[in-house]
């Protein structure tokens, strides 16, 4: 029975304790309290259960790690170029060729992009496998990481390892991917420690696959590679600024890392996934863009003019870039390495805009210092880059 109205005993308004009548909108049974009861017990139970779970993920083991293990990077890597090593003889004579071939090619690249400073030269090339390629850039990575990944060591835990071993195969599907792929390498020897010199490579398993593959002209090929490689070395050993520009990018990018105290934030920084770091890589991407676009430019200019089979490798340099499996485009995306590509090409289009627009020698202000390369919104707009460099205004 329902009793309304002040004082007196009455029922909770909403609750029924026997009758016929169903509970109204927003009224409760008891099982439903029941039920309710039953839900909160769980919910403790499962987030006591995280709470044990989460203590145990980041509780220390004692010791410290650190947070790539580059013998697991280099043997995931192997595992993935699927390539048998090639005989030092077979290398050493492939060089030989490249030598030959970056010899009558230096005096015309020279001439066209403006000479070298007095007592400056280029590298002598050099010939890889793909597992020469992993060797070369897993030392390029160890000299750049090494010194933020010992001063960043982290206490042992579920956590640092469960993130240890997704770093150590991201980067080897990075490397894994980049190396069945890269044609040719310049190292200009960014904050190397010891005075060792620059290097220039071509990674001949892959350009002999290539050119088999794609029925190419095997000399104008290696000739054309060669002039986009020695490019990259004239641009670093003609204008110094720009290997201390580029290793100012990279300790901005290092620093940010080794400020990252907790094992997420460290493993982000090294996954390159943090604000500061993408702030940093936009303001470097129209620099990046620039030595790829020069290069391809010089690559192209002077291979249409020295090189018999110029046209064919056009077409399958175009046919190679364009067209990709699911599966390299899903790399690419997860890399990051599609950003990369897309700006290299605008820095490609730049670069040919101003020079069919205004000559070489306009194009070269660019290598006066970093406020003359182009920002990221002038790859878009070369017009706009050459009023505020070469006109000034």
């Amino acid at each position: 029975m329902h009793t309304r109205g002040f004082g007196g005993t009455r029922e909770p308004a909403g609750v029924h304790t026997g009758g016929k009548c169903g509970p109204g909108p927003g009224s409760l049974t008891w099982e439903g309290v029941r039920r309710q009861v039953g839900r909160a017990a769980l919910y403790g139970i499962v987030l006591g259960l995280a709470t044990v779970a989460v203590a145990e993920v980041v509780r220390p083991r004692g010791g410290t790690s650190l947070l790539l293990d580059w013998d697991e990077v280099r043997r995931v890597t192997a595992s993935r170029l699927g390539s048998p090593a090639q005989s030092r003889s077979s290398l050493e004579s492939a060089a030989r060729g490249y030598r030959a071939m970056a010899a009558a090619l230096e005096g015309p690249m020279l001439d066209f992009v403006g000479g070298l400073p007095r007592g400056v030269s280029l590298p002598q090339f050099e010939a890889l496998d793909r597992q020469g390629w992993l060797d070369l850039n897993v030392g390029i990575l160890r000299r750049v990481i090494d010194p933020v990944l010992e001063h960043g060591r982290m206490p042992n835990s579920v956590l640092v390892e469960v993130g240890r071993s997704g770093l150590n195969h991201y980067v080897a599907l990075m490397l894994a991917f980049l190396g069945r792929r890269v044609l040719g390498q310049y190292d200009p020897q960014l904050l190397g420690t010891e005075p060792v010199g620059a290097g220039l490579y071509l990674v001949e398993t892959n350009v002999e696959e290539w050119g088999r593959t794609a029925n190419l002209p095997g000399e104008d090929l290696r000739r054309w590679l060669i002039l986009h490689e020695m490019t990259h070395a004239w641009q670093f050993s003609a204008h110094p600024w720009l290997r201390q520009h580029m290793e100012g990018a990279m300790r901005v990018l290092l620093e940010s890392t080794a400020r990252q105290a907790s094992p997420v934030g460290r493993i982000a920084s090294f996954a390159g996934v943090l604000p500061t770091q993408w702030r940093t890589m936009r303001q470097m991407q129209g620099t990046m863009s620039l030595i790829e676009g020069y290069s391809n430019l010089v690559m192209n200019k002077l291979g249409s003019t020295l090189l018999p089979g110029f046209q064919a490798l056009e077409e399958a340099y175009r046919a190679r870039s364009s067209h990709k499996g699911p599966l390299e485009v899903l790399i690419l995306k997860l890399t990051g390495m599609d950003l990369k590509l897309q700006q290299y090409r605008r820095g490609e289009a730049f670069a040919n805009a101003i020079y069919e627009a205004h000559g070489i020698q306009a194009l070269n202000r660019a290598w006066e210092g970093p406020d003359r390369m182009p920002r990221l919104e002038e790859l878009g707009n070369p017009e706009r880059w050459y009023r505020r460099v070469v006109l000034r205004r």
